[in-house]
C-alpha cells in the first residue's frame, strides 16, 4: 500500500483547509490566532520594560551592555535571521518546486561559513557598534562613515518593506482581512509594536524577543515535523511521492531543475542568487552588529556556530513541511490560497492539528516579523545616530547619552516610515525586496569589509568607489531587470513582474538577481579606486586593525564610550 492510498481514508473528502482556501477565506480562528498573538505580544512586553531598566549608557542601548553569552547571542542571531521569508517562504517553495526550493534553505545556510571564518570574530575586535566602525578604523573617517551609513540604511530599508508588507499579505489568510484598509491597519500594529520594543528596550530588550521567537520557531516547527514525519511512518521517499503525485503537471519534487533547470539563462539566475546569499549574509548589518553584545571576539565566533546549529536544525525542518504541505495539502490548493505559496506552513499547521495549532503557527509567524523588524530598526537608529549625526554632523563631540536620543527619535522616524512603506508596498513582490536587500549587502557592504580587514593598499577612495559602486550597480540592475518589468508566465500570459501591465516593458538585464554582476564589479571597484589613488593608507594603522582584529587586544578600550 502507497503512502497516497494510506492518507485516502483518513483524511476528509473536502479538507477544511481546502476549502476555506478555495473560498479566499481565512482558515481557522481568527480571535484564537489573536489571542495567542497578544499573549506573546503581552509576554514579551513585560521582558522588554524589565530589560530596559539597565539602560544606562549607548554601550547599553546600542550593543545591550556585551553582556549576552555566546549561547544566547546565538539564538538572537537565528532570531533576527529566521525571518517570515525564510519560515513560510521556503516551505511554500519546496512545496511548489521541490529540490530547488530547498536550494534556498542550503544557501542561506551555507552564507553562515562565510560568517563564521571571515567576519564575526574580527568585527568584534575592531569596532564599537556598526560596520562603519571597522571601515573607518583606518581610512578617512567622514566619507566612508557617510557610504557605510546610506548603504547600511539601503538594506535596512529593503528589508523592513518585505517583513512589512509580509505582515499585511499573511493577515490575509489567518484572520480573514482581505480589504487594503485592514491590512493596512495589521501593518501599522506591527509597526508600533516595533516602535515600542526597540524604544523602550534598545538592543537588550530587541535580543530578548529575538531569544524567545527563535525558541518559538524551532520549537514550533520541530513538533510539526515529528507530526508530518509520524503520518508517512519517518519514510521521506513516500512523503516525496506522494507529493509529487499531488502536483498540478505531475512533476518529480525530488528533481532538480523544475524552477531554475529550463534553461542556461535560469541556471545562470540561480548562481546569481546564490552568489548573493552566500555572500549577503556576511554584510547585512542587523546580522553584524549582533556580533557586538557579546564581551569577546570569542564569544562572537562562538555565537555564529550556535546560530549554525540552530539554523541548519530549522532548515531541515523546512524541507519536511515544504513536502508535507506538497503531499498533504496539495500544490493546487496552496497556490489558490490568499497568501499564495507562503500559506503552505499555516495550511498543513491546519490540516495537522486544526485551530490551536494554526493559532500557534500564526502566533510564531507574527512574532517572526516582529522580532526582524525590531533588530532592522536598531540597526538603523544606531547607524544614523553613531554614524551620521555624530561622527559626521557633529564631528564626534556628542556623548552617549545625546547619541541615544537620537537614536530614539530616529526609532520612531523609521518606524512610521516603514508603515508607510509597507502599506505601499502591499501587493507587491516581497521575494525581490528581500533578493534586494541580501545583493546590497554582498555587493556594497562584504567587499569593503573584506578588504578592510586584509589588504594594506586599501584607501578611502576604493571604500567609496565600492560601497557606492555596489550600490548603485545593484540597485539599477534590479530596476531594469525582469522582476521589475517584462516576465510573463509563459502559460497563462499574465504578469510575473511588479508592474502588471503586460504592456509595459523595459528591461535589459536579463537576470532577476544581479548578483553575479553587481559583486564583482564592487571587488574591481575597489580594487581600482585604491590603485587609482595618492592616498596612502597608515602602515602603522594597518597593523594595529591586524593585530586588533586578529587578538583581541585592544578592543575593549576602543568599545568604550
Amino acid at each position: 500500500m502507497t503512502v497516497a492510498t494510506a492518507l485516502i481514508p483518513t483524511l476528509p473528502a473536502s479538507p477544511p483547509a481546502v476549502l476555506a482556501a478555495e473560498a479566499g477565506t481565512q482558515i481557522g480562528n481568527p480571535v484564537v490566532n489573536i489571542l495567542i498573538f497578544a499573549a506573546f505580544v503581552v509576554v514579551t512586553l513585560v521582558i522588554v520594560i524589565r530589560a530596559s531598566r539597565t539602560n544606562k549608557t549607548a554601550a547599553d542601548f546600542y550593543a545591550g551592555g556585551r553582556a549576552f553569552s555566546a549561547g544566547q547571542n546565538g539564538t538572537a542571531i537565528a532570531g533576527d535571521y529566521l525571518s517570515a521569508a525564510s519560515f513560510l517562504g521556503i516551505a511554500g517553495a519546496i512545496a511548489v518546486n521541490g529540490y530547488d526550493g530547498f536550494l534556498y534553505s542550503i544557501g542561506f545556510l551555507v552564507a553562515w561559513l562565510v560568517a563564521l571564518l571571515l567576519v564575526a570574530e574580527l568585527l568584534r575586535n575592531t569596532g564599537k557598534f556598526t560596520m562603519a566602525d571597522v571601515l573607518s578604523f583606518r581610512l578617512r573617517q567622514k566619507p566612508v562613515r557617510m557610504a557605510a551609513a546610506l548603504s547600511t540604511l539601503a538594506v535596512v530599508f529593503f528589508y523592513l518593506l518585505a517583513q512589512m508588507a509580509g505582515a499585511g499579505g499573511l493577515v490575509a489568510l489567518l484572520l480573514g482581512i482581505t480589504s487594503p484598509i485592514g491590512q493596512s491597519a495589521v501593518i501599522a500594529v506591527v509597526g508600533l509594536i516595533m516602535i515600542v520594543y526597540v524604544l523602550v528596550g534598545g538592543m537588550k530588550g530587541t535580543t530578548w524577543v529575538q531569544i524567545i521567537k527563535a525558541a518559538l520557531l524551532i520549537v514550533g516547527t520541530a513538533v510539526m515535523t515529528v507530526w508530518v514525519l509520524t503520518l508517512f511512518k519517518f519514510n521521506l521517499s513516500d512523503m516525496i511521492a506522494q507529493a509529487s503525485s499531488m502536483t498540478v503537471d505531475g512533476k518529480n519534487l525530488a528533481n532538480p531543475g523544475i524552477q531554475y533547470g529550463k534553461s542556461a539563462l535560469t541556471q545562470l539566475d540561480f548562481l546569481s542568487l546564490g552568489l548573493a546569499l552566500v555572500l549577503g549574509t556576511a554584510g547585512l548589518p542587523h546580522v553584524l552588529m549582533r556580533f557586538y553584545t557579546v564581551p569577546t571576539g570569542k564569544d562572537a565566533r562562538r555565537s555564529v556556530v550556535w546560530s549554525i546549529w540552530l539554523i541548519g536544525f530549522f532548515y531541515l525542518f523546512t524541507l519536511v513541511l515544504g513536502y508535507g504541505a506538497g503531499a498533504i495539502v496539495g500544490e493546487e490548493t496552496i497556490k489558490a490560497a490568499p497568501g499564495g505559496v507562503n500559506s503552505a506552513a499555516p495550511l498543513l499547521a491546519y490540516e495537522i492539528g486544526g485551530t490551536v495549532l494554526l493559532g500557534v503557527i500564526s502566533a510564531v509567524a507574527f512574532a517572526t516579523i516582529l522580532a526582524v523588524v525590531a533588530g532592522l530598526a536598531i540597526t538603523a537608529a544606531t547607524s544614523f545616530a553613531h554614524d551620521i549625526y555624530n561622527s559626521v554632523l557633529r564631528d564626534g563631540k556628542v556623548s552617549g547619552t545625546g547619541e541615544v536620543k537620537v537614536a530614539r527619535i530616529t526609532i520612531v522616524v523609521i518606524g512610521v516610515l516603514s508603515i508607510i512603506g509597507g502599506i505601499a508596498a502591499q501587493g507587491q513582490n516581497i521575494a525581490f525586496l528581500v533578493a534586494l536587500a541580501f545583493a546590497v549587502a554582498a555587493s556594497a557592504n562584504l567587499p569593503t569589509i573584506l578588504y578592510s580587514l586584509f589588504w594594506k593598499r586599501f584607501n578611502t577612495r576604493g571604500a567609496l568607489w565600492s560601497i557606492y559602486g555596489g550600490l548603485a550597480s545593484t540597485i539599477i540592475l534590479i530596476a531594469f531587470s525582469p522582476v521589475v518589468s517584462g516576465k510573463v508566465d509563459p502559460k497563462t500570459g499574465e504578469s510575473l513582474s511588479m508592474i502588471k501591465d503586460v504592456g509595459v516593458d523595459f528591461h535589459w538585464f536579463p537576470l532577476d538577481n544581479p548578483g553575479i554582476v553587481s559583486i564583482p564589479l564592487a571587488f574591481l571597484l575597489g580594487y581600482i579606486g585604491s590603485l587609482t589613488s595618492k592616498e596612502q593608507s597608515s602602515k602603522q594603522k594597518f597593523a594595529e586593525m591586524e593585530v586588533r582584529s586578529l587578538t583581541g587586544a585592544g578592543s575593549e578600550k576602543a568599545v568604550k564610550h
